[in-house]
């Protein structure tokens, strides 16, 4: 069997264990989409037909690329059993059995921006203006209630003499289940939960679904949701062949409603599994593995894996320790630029961060550097909260901006549409009815209370005050989700880059940093390779993107930024309670293994954050990372004290 050479022995006997339920602890770079995807290909071969093999994953491209592997390795047209998302998972159950409660054959999905929509509408008719409710916000609550196998109806029940807010939420939820109904759609919660509801309640159905998929394998089990593992759970109650893979170390997604415990206690629910740990790291040099060994084993929710290699020791760990987040920026700039020219591809390095508003620094740096690179997201200049709050300053600073005043309305949305708007561009003030008026009257009260601060303000500050008297701190902060915290992080990062122009307080300063603002969103347009047309110019230059989106990934060299304690861990989480904090070193350790060959860490003495000068020691976890894997950098880092 040529398909197994090549294979250790855990991989063997994963890939060889075909019946009952098996969870296969996968250790970063073990190599774990070869044994799914060899185990499927084997299972084919045992004589178990395609279409009674379902696999399941997180993502669309790597089910395409599952799927692809699998398609090469059976070398013909044979059937490729079915792979997809839980999303996919779920449409193709709800296209099969979802007449069986009222699911018609073909129905739409509507993805977030269709849903806020529709939300905003509901507000609107409950004469609820977005600044005391946001759209995002009720949409967050009831998909979080969906989560929890809440309807609709039920939720409204428990909540119509609750407060304000949970009513409102009620009702909105109570109108947008009609929308989504009249249109004949659904929503990607509606993807999990109406499924698992259709499979609970149907014991017809639920018999036909296990009988269809009599081999389930589940891919990044770690991430699975409740819901999720109760799918799961259904669809492989009679057959009992469940695959699982995942790696406890890696779940750093349950401010998205993962839940580790559907891996951790995955014996408890099959008490006759098997488990089989891939341990052997094909990725990372040995000096690499040791660093991340240490920095995951003094988490204590976890199952015992330590991850070995036959890979050479490797170069050493560096850490750098810059004076501010501009010159670490630079210094990793200028690093890979000397990497370059020993003939390093940038498309081989990439640059982490922990969160979001880092990414301006670094931009900056590799910008002056030239230095190419391509961000996974969305530009720091070019993000939607950041374009927001500029246009409230420019409106501040000259009201007659008409473009400004449409965006300004809207961002938070406050009952503001353009009608009202092109009413007032068309001098018919008279013809608004009172309740525009009003609004209207309130949005100009706010921005003539601006423009008087813009007289007199040094713009750090002015900037603070724009972001509080707007209402974005209320929308994204105080009434925002975890993703809406993230976007008040960036828009934060503004008054950070305000204040280089606090020495001109006043219009003047102001208008140097909005100057400054355009000509490197400009500069980005002309400079950034991945702007440029062609698919070469899309691949080319280093990546920039948060840890969270680097799962998965892999690059020769690795350099983590903002190591400071309170920005990675990151400030507020794992104060309160131990999981959060093993999840930020989950995430840190996820960083880590990204790298084949070389990684850089490094810190900022001082960070300004929100304007001000943040001073913190190195990142606890540095002290994690043996010294004889360790080199600082001879320039400043030598003077880092880690405990």
């Amino acid at each position: 069997m040529n398909y197994l050479e090549g294979l250790n022995e855990a991989q063997r006997r994963a890939v060889l264990a075909l019946d009952g339920p098996i969870s296969v602890l996968a250790g970063a770079g073990s190599g774990k989409t070869r044994v799914l995807t060899t185990r499927i290909y084997h299972l084919i071969r045992e004589g178990v037909h395609a279409n009674q093999i379902l696999a399941v994953t997180f993502t669309n491209k790597a089910a395409r690329e599952m799927r692809n592997r699998i398609r090469m390795m059976l070398g013909d047209d044979r059937t490729v059993p079915f792979i997809a998302t839980f999303h996919g998972l779920g449409r193709e159950l709800l296209e099969s059995y979802g007449k069986t409660i009222g699911i018609p054959r073909f129905f739409s999905v509507f993805d977030r921006d269709d849903s806020e929509k529709v939300i905003t509408t509901a507000l609107k008719a409950l004469d609820i203006g977005t600044k005391e409710l946001s759209s995002r916000t009720v949409l967050s609550r009831i998909s979080r209630a969906k989560n929890e196998g809440m309807r609709a109806q039920e939720f409204y029940e428990k909540h119509a003499r609750s407060g304000f807010n949970a009513r409102i939420v009620a009702e909105a939820w109570l109108r947008y289940e009609k929308t989504l109904t009249d249109e004949k759609a659904l929503d990607f919660d509606d993807l999990i939960a109406l499924p698992l509801r259709l499979l609970e309640e149907h014991a017809d159905v639920r018999g036909l679904a296990q009988n269809r998929w009599k081999y389930l394998h589940i891919d990044e089990y770690q991430d699975t949701n409740t819901l999720q593992g109760r799918l799961a759970n259904l669809l492989a109650a009679r057959h009992r062949n469940l695959f699982v893979v995942g790696d406890i170390d890696q779940t750093i997604y349950t401010w998205r409603g993962a839940t580790i415990e559907n891996l951790l206690e995955f014996d408890k629910t099959y008490p006759e599994s098997q488990t089989i740990v891939l341990e052997h790291n094909y990725r990372s040099t040995k000096n690499l593995v040791s660093a991340a060994n240490a920095i995951i084993e003094k988490n204590k929710n976890r199952k015992k894996k330590y991850s070995t290699t036959e890979n050479a020791a490797g170069e050493p760990i560096v850490i750098h320790l810059a004076q501010s987040a501009e010159d670490e920026a630079r210094w990793i700039a200028l690093k890979i630029r000397e990497m370059m020219r020993d003939g390093i591809a940038p498309e081989e390095i990439a640059i982490l961060f922990r969160t979001n508003f880092q990414s301006r620094a670094l931009e900056e740096g590799l910008l002056k550097t030239g230095v190419p690179y391509k961000l996974l997201g969305t530009h720091f200049f070019a993000r939607k909260e950041v374009k927001d709050t500029l246009a409230w300053m420019r409106l501040a600073m000259d009201p007659s901006r008409e473009m400004d005043k449409i965006r300004a309305a809207a961002s938070p949305p406050r009952g503001i549409g353009r009608v009202t708007l092109g009413k007032l561009v068309a001098g018919q003030r008279a013809s608004l009815r009172a309740g525009e008026l009003a609004r209207v009257e309130q949005f100009e009260s706010v921005v003539n209370e601006l423009s008087q601060a813009a007289l007199s303000l040094v713009p750090s500050e002015f900037a603070k005050l724009v972001i509080e008297k707007s209402g974005m701190r209320h929308a994204l902060f105080d009434e925002g989700s975890t993703e809406d915290r993230e976007r008040f992080e960036n828009i934060e990062e503004l008054a950070s880059v305000a204040a280089r122009h606090d020495v001109s307080p006043g219009k003047e300063g102001i208008a140097a940093f909005l100057a400054e603002a355009a000509l490197a969103s400009d500069q980005d347009e002309i400079d950034h390779p991945s702007r440029d047309s062609g698919q070469e110019a899309e691949k080319s230059g280093v990546t920039l993107m948060t840890v969270h989106a680097a799962k998965g990934l892999e690059f020769g060299t690795i350099f983590v930024s903002g190591l400071e304690e309170g920005v990675f861990p990151h400030q507020g989480m794992g104060s309160e309670n131990d999981r959060d904090e093993e999840e930020e070193r989950r995430l840190f350790y996820v960083a880590v293994t990204r790298a084949k060959k070389r990684l850089f860490l490094t810190l900022a003495r001082v960070r300004k954050i929100y304007g001000s000068d943040f001073v913190a020691g190195p990142s606890s976890f540095l002290a994690d990372i043996d010294r004889s894997l360790v080199l600082f950098d001879e320039t400043e880092g030598s003077d880092i004290h880690i405990d």
